[in-house]
């Protein structure tokens, strides 16, 4: 199976360029499946149910998330009610939505995904995501041996942690969050693709996504700033992972594409 995975979708830069890269890619790598980071893409923070239907109508098969998925409450009813868009798994019970979801790919075979955050530098007080991913993992792969995570943390030590941990559980752990592409892709030694961040999706121009003016005058001032997406030249970024029948990773391609 060929999966493709996109990095953080960044408001309507990153949907955009999304739209005019995401069919070449698909063309280029025979994509049966593909999955894109989606917390971000309504004005660059959270998501809405407009927008969630802008990205699957280019193709997109599954949506996966992080913290900033609550960030517009209109995605909430959505979560619940969409099996296509995930909310982190690791969230405790009660919160909207679902963590993970087992869905058929373009070529036949079922693909299991799951979203999860990480905890370290992370405000929020979330159930242990080693933990949860294992249990998850082992109950997906009951269904089909091809399971992909995307972890959504700080961290650069706990996302490589977590893939030691996993490796061999699940076919491919990919970090998000940072917004900066790692050049760190691998297979790991049984048989689980990883990189510890697949980048973000949308301009070039400001800082991890956000107008450069508007972040510099948060550092300078310490005062609250409104994040409004940067404009200009963009990028996109993801990885492509081959899926073996039996749930190994037996490639991982980063993908940088920039104007």
């Amino acid at each position: 199976m060929n999966v493709l995975f996109i990095g953080d979708v960044f408001g309507a830069p990153g949907r955009e360029y999304l739209a005019a890269h995401l069919p070449s890619l698909m063309s280029k790598y025979g994509v049966d499946f593909v999955i894109a980071n989606g917390e971000n893409a309504a004005g660059g923070s959270g998501l809405t149910p407009e927008v969630a239907a802008e990205i699957f109508s280019l193709g997109v098969d599954v949506m996966t998330s992080g913290n900033h998925v609550w960030d517009k409450k209109e995605i909430y009813p959505s979560l619940d009610s969409d099996r296509r868009i995930l909310r982190p798994l690791n969230y405790p019970p009660g919160v909207p939505g679902r963590g993970s979801g087992i869905y058929q790919a373009r070529n036949g075979q079922q693909i299991g995904v799951i979203s999860a955050c990480g905890r370290v530098f992370s405000p929020q007080n979330l159930d242990c995501p080693f933990r949860a991913l294992e249990s998850e993992a082992h109950r997906l792969r009951m269904t089909t041996p091809a399971v992909v995570v995307d972890f959504h943390a700080e961290a650069t030590s706990e996302k490589i942690a977590m893939g030691y941990y996993l490796d061999g559980k699940v076919s491919a752990v990919l970090g998000t969050h940072t917004h900066v592409q790692t050049a760190d892709e691998t297979v790991l030694p049984k048989g689980t693709a990883y990189i510890t961040d697949a980048g973000m999706t949308g301009s070039l121009e400001g800082v991890i996504g956000v107008k450069k003016d508007i972040i510099l005058k948060h550092f300078l001032t310490q005062l609250p700033v409104r994040h409004e997406p940067a404009k200009g030249s963009n990028q996109l970024c993801g990885v492509f992972c081959g899926i073996e029948s039996g749930g190994t990773a037996r490639a991982i391609e980063r993908i940088l594409i920039t104007e």
